[in-house]
């Protein structure tokens, strides 16, 4: 896990280097800059050492006199493609899997794409045909942003703010208004909130050449669906398996490891599968040193979930560290927070940032975490409806599903209540039609209507939309949301969290065959007995304290944005509604932004939903206020 940055033409190393410094955040470890004799190409690497941590595993890294990289992420099946590529006769001086990349690239050229199991963005020269190429993983889980100028000036790198300075001039995108309005889905588009600046695709490699760049996708999760076993225990066996080996190759590296643990079902299911891999799975490339459990401490809130965690490390004997989430060094770090992540946010980054900063504090470079699974599995009630579309007029399918509505909610919390809803009102509501007979036929699509969350407004690049009669309506619905909607934001946030403090994630849930599996089963795998995420659930319970793996009620790892907004921050979101800033910020309407701020302060007991509305509201002036302003401000490139 790399910082990245490239430019053609090449530019002199002391101004590119201060450019590349802006992502020593993401590699502590070392740098590397390398020009091409001719000066076609820069190219630049932050190295966060985590396999071989020798000189040997630097980047820039050359290959057979012809290929240079720079390469951010992790390919888990490294050891087994090095192996492949010795038999056909390719040599290795390092144990890193970035010369295992461009090994398997010179054998099998963009066919390599299909052979990685991981997480990758990348760019290999060609110094042979002098052209650039690019690729990034199937889900987008590593970033990659580029800037093509009028006359043909390429620069590409991890985030935006190493672009700012290969930029004429830093200024917003004339789209940034519609931006901000679609925040949970412009991460899916090639929209940024800088002009100039793109973000290049998910599950695609690209070609720079003669002053253009040229993509083509090479992965489509629609296209790898297969058959799964029919009985639901033959599934739950099949996928236990795959989910232990997926979690298994992600416990490859040469530095400690752990998890960032909330106490849910998802992190839970990582860490025990983890101990369960270590036991019954044991691979030689995996290190031994992963009993490392971080989770965030927040008492007073209806966010802690330490409890539940505690059952997880005791249930599998190994040490937790309670991370205290402290409000008040959150509100002093913010602007610097905001600055790391650079983009638009709905809620604070402040608990997942001091997660993994006290991880690197105790010396894990890599946590195994449980991002996905929601996607996967249906873990939002919104998208559950979508399963009434597929159970049609069952009566014992639509009980099973408003009894799991019912669960999810925490008991005795009114900030999560769910609306009271039964199989009886289900009914009353279908049947309150006027014309019954004459309605029937429409309810599908009234169905829908009702239920159906606000998909992105942009087109996604990547991939198609899937249909429901290829996956049914709820897969289909998370489909949406895995590839469009939720999780491309949800990988960019953690991967900015953990990042800035050096720390890299891996995501088993993410592995392109448990994918693959996931959505390849009906609904009825996801919703039994009363529970969501069943698949999972009795999967993986073997591994786990039964009273996590058959918790209903879902939190999620947040920031008890309410609490603060009534406590520590009131006083800072008070001074910000009465900055001038504020007041003539053109992007806001600012008496509707300051209403929504004071209904959270003067409400005796807001909802998490409605403060984290307000602070999404006021996120876009705190971005340009911190972030924006010194993007402005960074010292220009003479290319």
């Amino acid at each position: 896990m790399c910082g990245i940055l490239g430019c053609l033409p090449a530019v002199h190393a002391a101004p590119f280097g201060q450019a590349l410094n802006l992502l020593a955040h993401r590699g502590p470890d070392g740098e590397g800059i390398w020009t091409d004799p001719q000066n076609r190409i820069t190219l630049g690497h932050r190295r966060l050492a985590i396999l071989d941590l020798s000189p040997a595993g630097a980047q820039p890294m050359h290959y057979a006199n012809r290929y240079t990289i720079t390469y951010n992420g992790e390919i888990y099946n490294y050891a087994e493609l090095r192996q492949t590529l010795q038999t056909m006769g390719h040599h290795f001086t390092s144990q890193t899997d970035a010369e295992v990349i461009l090994a398997a690239f010179m054998q099998w050229g963009h066919n390599c794409w299909q052979h990685f199991n991981g997480m990758w963005a990348l760019a290999i020269w060609d110094n042979q045909t002098q052209q650039l190429i690019l690729c990034r993983d199937r889900f987008g889980e590593k970033p990659l942003y580029f800037t093509l100028l009028p006359d043909g000036r390429f620069a590409f790198a991890s985030e935006m703010k190493a672009l700012a300075p290969f930029l004429p001039v830093v200024e917003l995108n004339p789209m940034f208004d519609q931006l901000q309005q679609n925040v949970l889905t412009y991460e899916a588009t090639q929209h940024c909130l800088l002009r100039y600046v793109n973000r290049f695709p998910a599950g695609h490699w690209g070609v720079f050449d003669q002053k253009k760049l040229h993509t083509q996708p090479y992965w489509n999760t629609t296209a790898h669906l297969h058959p799964v076993p029919k009985r639901f225990e033959e599934q739950t066996e099949a996928f236990a398996h795959l989910f232990t080996h997926a979690c298994s190759i992600r416990m490859r590296a040469h530095v400690p490891i752990g998890t960032a643990l909330s106490g849910g079902l998802d992190s839970s299911a990582v860490i025990c599968t983890m101990a369960h891999a270590a036991r019954s799975m044991p691979d030689a490339f995996a290190t031994t040193n992963w009993q490392h459990a971080f989770i965030a401490s927040m008492p007073g809130t209806p966010l802690d979930e330490t409890a539940y965690a505690r059952q997880v490390t005791d249930f599998l004997q190994i040490p937790a560290t309670f991370v205290p989430i402290s409000a008040q060094e959150g509100l002093q770090q913010l602007p610097h927070y905001l600055y790391l992540t650079e983009d638009l946010y709905i809620t604070s980054p402040v608990p997942m940032m001091q997660t993994y900063h006290a991880a690197k504090q105790q010396g894990v470079s890599v946590c195994i975490d449980g991002h996905g699974a929601d996607e996967l599995f249906c873990g939002y009630d919104t998208f559950m409806f979508h399963a009434f579309l597929d159970c049609g007029f069952n009566p014992r399918q639509i009980n099973n599903l408003l009894q799991t509505y019912r669960n999810l909610a925490p008991p005795n919390n009114p900030q999560f209540a769910k609306p009271p809803v039964s199989f009886a009102n289900y009914f009353r509501w279908v049947c309150g039609s006027p014309n019954l007979l004459r309605w029937l036929p429409h309810l599908p699509k009234e169905l829908k209507k009702a239920f159906a969350p606000k998909l992105p407004k942009f087109t996604p690049q990547y991939p198609q939309t899937a249909q429901p009669n290829q996956l049914g309506h709820l897969n289909s619905a998370l489909y949406q949301l895995f590839h469009a909607h939720n999780l491309p934001t949800l990988l960019r946030n953690y991967d900015r969290y953990s990042m800035a403090s050096g720390v890299e994630i891996r995501m088993p849930f993410l592995d392109h065959r448990v994918v693959s599996f996931c959505f390849s089963v009906p609904y009825t795998s996801k919703f039994r007995n009363g529970y969501t995420k069943a698949l999972l659930r009795y999967a993986i319970a073997p591994f786990m304290p039964p009273k996590v793996a058959f918790r209903t009620h879902k939190m999620g790892f947040q920031t008890p944005i309410a609490n603060w907004m009534k406590g520590e921050w009131q006083p800072f979101f008070l001074d910000t509604l009465h900055e001038t800033g504020f007041a003539h910020y053109a992007h806001h309407q600012p008496n509707v932004v300051k209403q929504q701020i004071l209904s959270v302060i003067n409400h005796p007991n807001p909802t998490y939903r409605q403060a984290e509305i307000a602070y999404s509201a006021i996120n876009p002036y705190l971005w340009h206020k911190f972030v924006f302003t010194k993007l402005t401000q960074l010292p220009k490139i003479i290319w």
